[in-house]
């Protein structure tokens, strides 16, 4: 159980100090992501940034996410749940194309230009406040690859072991610092998990201690 964010984030960035992890730059998925990334960044000495995705809902269940769609507007689609959960294609476009623009919109809000920073040739470490799905981090680790990162790690306070074992063919390395086997939802490993407000998410690109 982690006190909130900052809390995980600080333990987060510990293991990875401890593993020798070094980065280039931190990716930070907003809004949730950037506590925990400010935190990872300060304990690596290396400079945050964000990654940005937005998830497509399920029909009438919209937390169920189906798929995500990335800050460059690149689409992923969970084949998988689509087999057992049919979804008709003009939904899938017309979420496609909603999503994408809510992706632009956090994109101009977050970096006001380009998806994301140089990343040819760099080690980038992505950093969220837990999986689940994993929708939303595989957009953005698909992104992130595309754009010619060199070494790419995904680091989060906690994760189902199994999405932990899915993700790791989407990166070089998946670093948790906690794998329960019994998951139901990210928020329930912390104490507070109280939403993070888009000005206070800005802030904490500002630098150490923001």
């Amino acid at each position: 159980m982690f006190a909130d964010r900052i809390d995980a984030g600080r333990r987060l960035g510990e293991v990875l100090v401890e593993r020798g992890e070094t980065a280039d730059v931190i990716l930070a998925i907003p809004r949730g992501g950037l506590p925990v990334g400010r935190e990872v960044a300060d304990a690596l000495d290396t400079p945050l940034d964000v990654v940005v995705a937005s998830k497509v809902g399920a029909p009438n269940n919209p937390e169920l996410a189906i798929g995500a769609v990335a800050g460059d507007g690149s689409v992923w689609w969970n084949d998988d749940l689509l087999t057992y959960f049919p979804v008709e294609e003009d939904y899938l476009e017309r979420e496609r194309q909603r999503e994408a623009e809510a992706a632009r919109e956090k994109v101009a809000m977050y970096r006001g230009g380009d998806p994301l920073p140089d990343l040819d040739g760099k080690r980038v470490v992505i950093v969220d406040d837990g999986i689940a799905t994993g929708a939303t981090v595989r957009a953005c680790l698909r992104q992130v690859n595309a754009a010619g990162a060199d070494h790419v790690v995904l680091a989060v306070p906690v994760a189902p072991e199994h999405s932990v074992a899915e993700l790791e063919d989407e990166c070089d390395e998946v670093v948790a610092v906690e794998t329960p086997v019994v998951f139901g939802a990210v928020g329930a490993f912390y104490q507070n998990f109280a939403q993070v407000s888009d000005d206070d998410a800005v802030g904490y690109l500002g630098g150490a201690g923001a």
